[in-house]
């Protein structure tokens, strides 16, 4: 009997019924997939939207191009068109945006209990990923110094960060104010989250109280 949920919902001849049935489960799949995807994590309402559109959507597109090699070919053509027209995502991002077209392959051929089976594993998989704090750092943080062009940035703050931080990496440096001034900023690790006040003191004595910041990091270890 369980063999029964991995079977087509149709047999042949794809009727009314069985598309409004492949659709509601591909919509109601996608929906599980957005508040997977939004579950501890900031995402625009447009992006939710999508996830949660797009397997009815390409489970309708999949079942007008069945059969037909010419149309499905345009249709390839059309969706590679929009690789174009989006700006990167993370990793997470593009997860889902595979899960939801994944979903939608799948209830096209009428498999819903493989749909439903196949989303509930990969949601998971990923809420455990969220819950867990592999590879986060709580005390990660991004600094940005301002210095003098006279100043030689390269190893004027290497006894501070090795006395407050177990790792710092330059991320870039750009000019301003005419070329007068140098704008560094670094993704660094503290060893003590409470040390930050006497970081940036210490730091304000060598760069000549010029402006620092120092906050929490934008996920740049995220992008795919």
């Amino acid at each position: 009997m369980l063999d029964r949920l991995f079977q087509p919902v149709f047999q042949g001849t794809f009727t009314v019924g069985s598309y409004l049935l492949c659709s509601a489960a591909a919509l109601a799949l996608g929906l599980l997939v957005a508040g997977a995807c939004a579950y501890r994590a900031h995402h625009s309402k447009s992006f939710l939207m999508a996830l949660a559109l797009l397997p009815p959507i390409v489970q309708t597109v999949i079942l007008l191009v069945n059969g037909n090699i010419g149309t499905g070919v345009a249709v390839m053509g059309a969706f590679s068109l929009v690789r174009f027209r989006s700006v990167p995502g993370t990793a997470k991002e593009i997860v889902s945006l595979f899960l939801a077209m994944a979903i939608g392959l799948a209830t096209a051929m009428g498999y819903v209990g493989i749909a439903v089976l196949f989303a509930l594993i990969v949601c998971t998989v990923m809420l455990l990923f969220t819950l867990i704090p592999l590879g986060a750092h709580k005390a990660v943080r991004e600094l940005r110094i301002t210095v003098p062009e006279s100043l030689n940035y390269a190893h004027a703050f290497d006894d501070l960060f090795k006395t407050y931080a177990k790792t710092i990496r330059l991320i870039s440096v750009k000019t301003s104010n005419m070329g007068s001034l140098y704008k560094l900023k670094y993704i660094i690790c503290l060893k003590d989250c409470q040390q930050e006040q006497e970081l940036i003191d210490a730091l304000r004595c060598r760069n000549g109280n010029l402006e620092i910041a120092l906050g929490m990091t934008t996920d740049h270890g995220e992008e795919l």
